[in-house]
């Protein structure tokens, strides 16, 4: 059992081995704040798995003590699990910008019809403002990011004052905006504590400014000789306003095309962050209707998603568009670490449609909302905290940025690399990773079920996925214990029955055996044991066969 005392604990349940799934507990105390709650979306491991969610088991029996729920921007690595969570957890009052909370109501509202309106929201309408939550001061501060109202949070304590950016970069030239500064964070009550999110501590590369990426966007856009279609992220509200002026200015129409891309506009729209031009959009069915050249199609799939217009479009199941030689297709986006196999199938599906396809690895058509090298070394040096803990990636990735700091001349007692479920106590002297862990394996979401398939069912899935299955049906005659007639045999993913004839009437005979063996004397029947003997003794005999072990499902009928 884990000691309650006044010192802070920083306790990560996730996004300190992965990216994404970002969700951290802050306890001084009774009195509990959390920063996000994001989803991961599945490995290649994990199949028919929708996604994955911190698990908040350290968090059953507190409920009462959460004082807020944090959202730091509109990403889904950061508010995607909060329609399970908050409902998990009694729903307790969320904190965040405008857009990033009317997100995080739809999501909620998506999944249980009206429950939005039971939600305790307060919207931060001013970057300035301080809220109290039990022992914690919540602050906040501007950050550059590839969505609209990301911030950056503050968390003071009687023993320390957490500086955590959530997802940053730093843009040069940013357009119609100063260039962010930090120092101001470093006068802020010490010891500091700077959360700096790792995804860059191996990126080098010089980042693009946000002229270079528009002129290039525009260019492509001016010069296409048929369509124009964009594939980016549905939460790019920014970049989707930049094409929609450009459009307007040169004569073009818009169909957007994806729910979240069309409901993310909407949401800025209302929250008037966005002013559509007149005219400019069009729906799909009616991009047709006017030259090619003047039509540009914004949708969401650039990271290969089945179900998302770009893979519809590609695979030719779209109602309205069908993609031409002449077409040019750019993809506005980076990929998400881990769908690099299926943006790279996409891209070859798109070369063999369109003679025009441009992405970030032959013209910056992207600026990524993520830092890079530079970024962590001036983050550091313009808030000069007393600890660095580096989070928000992989493992590597969060080692690399405790190097880049050790470089800048902090000790080891300084840095702490976090895992998930990892306990961080700090007092006004000392911090310290405690032996102790949180659970924080994970928890699926397949369907409508939250963490019914565990490790065993997906071990299962596995198996079945690389091996196929093997269903036994034998009728057995209750007074001699022997097989009546032949084997029934359902292979499924393991080997095609009719080209296999000779293995399965062995397989069948090897029943027999095994049945006439553990069951053939005339007695009492243990059946259990006969089923345990028909999967093992067939799955050995079919493995020495084809060096392939299916699951095997033996059904025994008693007549």
């Amino acid at each position: 059992m884990i000691k309650q005392n006044s010192n802070l604990r920083i306790i990560p349940l996730g996004g300190c081995e992965e990216v994404g799934k970002n969700m951290t507990v802050y306890e001084y105390g009774n009195d509990i704040v959390i920063l996000d709650m994001g989803l991961m979306f599945p490995e290649e491991d994990m199949p028919g798995i929708d996604y994955v969610i911190p698990n908040i088991e350290y968090l059953r029996g507190k409920e009462k003590n959460i004082r807020a729920v944090v959202f730091s921007h509109g990403h889904l690595d950061h508010i995607g699990a909060a329609a399970i969570l908050l409902n998990k957890l009694g729903n307790p009052q969320i904190i965040g910008r405008p857009l990033t909370l009317e997100m995080v109501k739809h999501r909620v509202e998506d999944l249980h019809r009206g429950s939005s309106k039971k939600l305790k929201t307060l919207y931060v309408q001013d970057i300035n403002q301080k809220i109290k939550l039990g022992a914690f001061t919540l602050g906040f501060f501007q950050v550059d990011h590839t969505i609209m109202d990301a911030v950056g949070v503050i968390l003071q304590t009687p023993s320390a004052t957490v500086i955590h950016p959530g997802d940053w970069t730093i843009e040069k030239d940013p357009i119609g905006r100063k260039t962010l500064d930090y120092t101001h964070l470093s006068k802020l009550p010490r010891p500091t504590v700077l959360m700096l999110e790792a995804l860059g501590s191996t990126n080098s590369k010089e980042p693009v400014t946000e002229q270079e990426m528009l002129d290039n966007l525009y260019m492509l856009i001016g010069r296409a000789p048929g369509r124009t279609i964009i594939a980016t992220f549905s939460s790019q509200i920014e970049r989707i306003k930049q094409i929609l002026e450009f459009s307007a200015r040169t004569n073009r129409k818009v169909a957007l095309d994806g729910f979240s891309m069309k409901l993310n506009v909407e949401l800025a729209t209302k929250l008037g962050y966005i002013k559509i031009p007149k005219g400019v959009i069009i729906t799909t069915d009616k991009a047709h209707t006017f030259p090619d050249n003047k039509v540009v199609i914004v949708c969401t799939g650039a990271q290969g998603e089945e179900m998302a217009a770009l893979s519809r479009i590609v695979a030719g199941n779209h109602k309205h568009i069908k993609i031409k030689k002449e077409d040019t297709v750019i993809f506005s986006s980076s990929t998400i670490p881990g769908n690099e196999r299926t943006v790279q199938r996409l891209k070859d599906n798109l070369y063999r449609q369109s003679d025009n396809v441009y992405h970030s690895d032959i013209i910056d058509v992207h600026m990524s909302g993520h830092g890079n090298i530079a970024g962590i070394k001036q983050m550091i040096t313009e808030i000069r905290p007393n600890y660095f803990m580096p989070v928000y990636g992989n493992h590597y990735m969060l080692k690399e940025a405790a190097k880049i700091s050790y470089e800048m001349g902090f000790r080891k007692d300084q840095v702490l690399v976090p895992d998930n479920g990892s306990i961080i106590r700090f007092s006004n002297q000392s911090a310290e990773i405690l032996k102790e862990k949180v659970p924080s394996n994970y928890v699926f979401v397949d369907g409508l079920g939250v963490g019914d398939v565990g490790e065993i069912v997906l071990r299962d899935r596995q198996m079945l996925a690389e091996d196929g299955m093997f269903v036994i049906v034998a009728i057995i005659d209750r007074k001699t214990g022997r097989v009546k007639g032949s084997p029934d045999i359902i292979s499924r993913g393991f080997v095609y029955l009719r080209e296999s004839k000779d293995l399965l009437s062995q397989t069948r005979r090897k029943v027999i055996e095994i049945v006439d063996k553990s069951a053939g004397h005339g007695g009492p029947v243990n059946w259990t044991y006969v089923k345990d003997e028909i999967r093992n003794k067939v799955g050995d005999f079919l493995a020495t066969k084809t060096s392939r072990r299916p699951m095997i499902l033996p059904v025994v009928i008693e007549v």
